[in-house]
């Protein structure tokens, strides 16, 4: 499971040092794609697998929204190795994509982490933090 926020830097290669907790869980290889909210997603490639599989291979090619889900996520993937370092490759599309600057946060959500420019996180961790309490009562609701 990744828990935690940690600050990194890119490096001019556009490389990112996996944080030293996550480095075991992605000795395989991962995943980094397109993510939500202007972030980018890492998996390992199990967890990206169980994603594909349970989020995603049901979805009917006839409809237009999973189409575009498809090609948003898939697109944008790219496989990745850390190098003896922990370093990953970030492919300029994606930086470009996520807006990322040299100073990023690099954030455990669970089964997979997320890629953020700073400054951007702090906005929506701002955000998030003003509303969580409304949204937990929502959830809660839907749970009823």
């Amino acid at each position: 499971m990744f828990l935690g926020e940690y600050e990194h830097t890119l490096d001019d290669k556009s490389r990112l040092t996996l944080p030293a907790k996550f480095r075991d869980a992605f000795a395989g290889g991962c995943v980094v794609t397109r993510g939500m909210d202007g972030c980018l997603v890492v998996y390992t490639r199990e967890a990206w697998e169980r994603f594909v599989s349970v989020r995603l291979e049901g979805l009917d090619p006839f409809s237009r929204e999973a189409r575009q889900m498809a090609r948003f996520l898939f697109s944008g993937a790219t496989e990745a190795e850390p190098d003896r370092q922990g370093r990953v490759m970030i492919p300029p599309v994606l930086v470009s994509r996520a807006k990322l600057d040299r100073e990023v946060v690099v954030a455990g959500v669970r089964d997979h982490v997320e890629i953020w420019d700073r400054a951007t996180w702090r906005a929506h961790l701002e955000d998030v933090e003003g509303s969580a309490e409304l949204v937990a009562e929502r959830l809660a609701a839907q749970g009823d």
